[in-house]
Parts: C-alpha cells; structure tokens; sequence
C-alpha cells in the first residue's frame, strides 16, 4: 500500500520561518505533459535567474519518477562514470522585485501517484497558507508569430479572473497532473488559476521566450506579484527575426503564416478577441512543423 502523501516531501522550514511568510502564491510550473516552445521551462529559468530564492521543500522523486520513459543524463568521460543529472520536484522560496516572497513548485510532472502527490502539495499549500496557486503551461495552436500571445485561462471559481467569454465549450483533453491538482484544488475550496499560452504549431518544438514573457505578465497581473519580464525582451526580438528571415526566404512558409494571420484578423475583427478563428481548416502541428524542419534542414546544407 502507499503511504502518506506527506512522506512523499519534506521541508526544510521551521514553523515560524514558514509563519513569516505571511500567506504567498504558489506558482506550478511542471514539464512532461506539454510545453509548446519551452514556455513553462523559460519562466522558471528566468524567475530563478532573475531572483533571489532558495529551496524550502523537495520530493521524493524515485517515489513519482518512471526512470525508463524519462531516462535521466549519466555522464562518461575518461572510462568512468563521472556525474548524473539527478531529477528534481522541489519547491522554491522566491522574493519578487517589491520584496514580497512567493513560491514556485518546479520539476518533471510525476508519471504516477498522482492523486497522492495533489494531496501532498496540498498540505504544503495549507501548511504555507497558501493564497492562491497559480498553474502555467503552454500548448500549441493554429496561431501566426505575428500577432500577440494569445492565452486561456480558468479559475476554481468565479471572481478569480475577469469575467470571460466561454469560446471553448465542452471538450475533453489528456489528464495532467497540474490540471488535476487545479481540480482537486477546487473541491477543497482552495483558490486556483490556470494558464496555458497559445504557440504558434510551427514553432511549438523550438524555445520561444514571447511565452514566457506572457505566462509571466498574467501571472503578475493576476497575483499583484512585482515578476521581471524585461530580461526576455532580447531573446524574443532575437527570434523574431529568426523567424521573419525564414518567413521571407521561404514562400510555402510564408503562406502558411499568411493564412494564419488571416484567420486570426477575421475572428478579432469578429468578436473583439485576440484568439484563434476557427472559420477554415488549419495544418496540423506536424505538418506546419514538417515546413520548418525541411527548411532549416535546406539552410544546413553545403553551399546553402
């Protein structure tokens, strides 16, 4: 049988460190499900880059971890084994730029146990008194680099958020550890927020930090919490020009981005929302990604 969720973590606060903190958010930002340009990974490198913090909480992670679907790095040099890139779920203890001190929850998603693990970050979220957790990803859609970042969002309960149209409906989507934690989190009475920002498919498999930067400012605006985006404006300019170079050197890409731009166009000018319209078929992720790679594969070449 599985035992407690609190032996699943320990934390490395006293009570009255732990009191001092006064009652803070909880962001969760976890990877393995999906993260459409490396937007969940960019905002935790980026806020630990950008700001003092230090680890208050860790996981047992051989307890969560399958070690054979997500077989971590072991490093030979010299005929031997010389360092091993060890997994780790840990919880940080972060101070923003106005002083106000935060959490952040970062790491693989665990690939099992995952009702045991909502139950632990639950009791970390109430031994902290926690406020408000926040859940980021970011997911691939039929969207042009062109136009801002757009971005879903959901709550556990009204007042959370601004009031927002339902354009989406009723659907069904793959289970995921931070969306089951929001819905655990919401049975309980605990205040959630999700988001998840919309990468454009074709670019969903490089690093784009315009994510980032956009997970971040909605996290800011919807916590009060003072979050450095600043550092992200060059390496989002950068690929930015990556991009509109590759878009003007290839006319089968640069249709394709076209016809997003288009679609996108007629439902803001539709209905006022900077979404995706949904008014014509669109490529597939696969096939929007396939134009890229054999263009950049066509770059690599000799005398290219």
């Amino acid at each position: 049988m599985m035992g407690e969720p609190g032996e699943l973590y320990e934390l490395h606060l006293e009570r009255a460190e732990i009191e001092l903190l006064g009652e803070p958010v909880l962001i969760v930002a976890l990877d393995g499900y999906v993260d459409a340009g490396s937007g969940v990974q960019l905002s935790v490198d980026h806020l630990l880059a950008s700001l003092q913090h230090t680890v208050v909480g860790t996981f047992d992670v051989d307890q969560l971890i399958d070690y054979r679907a997500r077989r971590p790095t072991l490093t030979y040099q010299s005929n031997a084994f010389t360092d091993y890139q060890q997994p780790e779920l840990v919880v940080h203890q972060l101070t923003d730029e106005a002083g106000a001190a935060f959490l952040l929850l970062s790491g693989p998603e665990p690939d099992t146990q995952w009702e045991r693990f909502v139950a632990a970050v639950g009791q970390i979220v109430d031994r902290f008194a926690v406020r408000l957790t926040v859940g980021l990803m970011a997911i691939p859609m039929g969207v042009p680099h062109t136009r801002p970042t757009g971005m879903s969002s959901h709550a556990t309960r009204t007042g959370l958020l601004p009031e927002q149209e339902d354009w989406l409906g009723t659907i069904q989507v793959p289970g995921h550890a931070v969306g089951l934690l929001e819905y655990r989190f919401g049975q309980a009475g605990r205040d959630t927020i999700g988001f998840a920002a919309h990468v454009p498919h074709y670019i969903a498999r490089s690093d784009y930090p315009e994510t980032a930067r956009t997970l971040i400012q909605a996290t800011s605006d919807a916590t009060g919490l003072l979050l450095p985006t600043s550092g992200l404006d060059a390496a989002a300019a950068t690929v930015r020009e990556e991009l509109a170079k590759q878009v003007a050197e290839n006319s089968e890409v640069a249709d394709i981005v076209r016809a997003l731009e288009q679609q996108y166009d007629a439902y803001v000018s539709a209905t006022g929302r900077g979404l995706l319209a949904q008014s014509a078929p669109l490529p597939t992720a696969d096939e929007l990604g396939a134009q890229f790679e054999a263009f950049l594969a066509d770059r690599e070449r000799p005398g290219n």
